[in-house]
């Protein structure tokens, strides 16, 4: 498995968030789960980094990139982008 540092910032609740790491764990791709739902110090992380906004699934890569909400298939291109698919 890839041992690459993502960090998948999301909630429970978030269908989006579950597709997300859903497809990370079918490409094994490994990365950080953070529940925002009761982290203060990352719901205000995800805010600034989205504008004041609070939008998840919010992906932070190794080289500081950022996807927000991506389709899978935006999800597919950064991952090739990055050469972490196995």
């Amino acid at each position: 498995m890839n041992q690459t540092k993502i960090v998948v910032y999301g909630t429970q609740w978030c269908g989006d968030c579950h597709a997300a790491t859903k497809f990370l764990d079918q490409h094994q791709v490994s990365y950080e789960w953070i529940d925002i739902s009761n982290n203060f110090q990352a719901q205000k992380y995800v805010k600034h980094v989205n504008n004041g906004m609070q939008r998840v699934p919010t992906i932070v890569f190794q080289d500081g990139s950022l996807l927000v909400e991506p389709s899978s298939s935006k999800l597919l291109e950064k991952l090739r982008a990055l050469s972490l698919l196995v």
